[in-house]
């Protein structure tokens, strides 16, 4: 039996583009057939909801709120719920897994970090960086960064992409042998299509979860029409999500080779 977990979610607590409360979340992917969810809201580099002039101590709260609403609502279930971030840069944006409130609340100086800075200050507190959709283009962005250096691997499915984004970050990941994630990228219920990470084991934390990401045991899958469809099927064995048909619109930076 597989387990799948949702990588990449958003609510109306922190993200300024969420629009569902955590709390609604857990009977909606069980019912989908997750095992789980990382809360990857968008922190106060990106599309945050958090006012800017509050202290640090009570953006953080504010922040965590939705994770931590999904957290009591999935109380007693057989379903976990762990904590992420989305830290936003130049557009380009990355999932950190492995961190929490309490080295939130410790580390106020995340805000003025570099790419760089910012990975060594996860990967001290053992954990991971992952570039969320890295081919995503839309038209407030002006161009696609990329630095495959900072990264510990990369998320070659959002459901809320199309797919030949989709197939520019398989290639991508591919071409740097990267571990790589699946997620829906999920702001609202009703999604059509979702995404997620499965694995062969459950997942009860979001330490288990890095440690079993770092070991090479998780497969993307996605879920197309996912209301109607029965189970959910590896990106890799999708062949509409791993053929590049075009190249991308946006120039690329590779800040790597600047």
């Amino acid at each position: 039996m597989n387990y799948v977990y949702e990588t990449h979610l958003h609510t109306v607590e922190a993200s300024k583009c969420g629009k569902t409360p955590g709390k609604d979340y857990i009977d909606y992917m069980i019912d989908l057939g997750y095992s789980g969810i990382i809360v990857t809201d968008h922190f106060f580099t990106g599309n945050s909801c958090v006012p800017a002039d509050l202290p640090w101590s009570e953006r953080v709260e504010m922040y965590c709120s939705g994770y931590e609403h999904a957290l009591e609502a999935a109380k007693g279930r057989d379903f976990t719920v762990m904590f992420g971030i989305e830290y936003n840069f130049q557009g380009d944006e990355y999932l950190l897994y492995g961190i929490d409130k309490e080295w939130l609340l410790a580390h106020p100086e995340i805000m003025e970090r570099d790419r760089c800075l910012v990975r060594d200050l996860v990967h001290e507190a053992g954990g991971i960086m992952v570039q969320a959709h890295p081919y995503r283009e839309r038209d407030y962005l002006s161009a696609i960064h990329l630095m495959p250096s900072v990264c510990d691997g990369i998320e070659c499915y959002n459901a809320a992409n199309p797919d030949y984004q989709n197939a520019l970050g398989y290639r991508f990941g591919k071409e740097h042998d990267f571990l790589m994630t699946g997620g829906s990228d999920i702001h609202l219920l009703g999604q059509k299509d979702m995404g997620g990470t499965s694995f062969p084991y459950k997942i009860g934390s979001i330490s288990e979860f890095v440690r079993a990401f770092k070991a090479g045991d998780g497969t993307p899958v996605q879920k197309r029409n996912a209301a109607e469809a029965k189970e959910f099927i590896s990106v890799e064995a999708t062949s509409e999500l791993t053929t590049v048909t075009q190249p991308p619109v946006l120039p690329v930076i590779d800040h790597d080779n600047l």
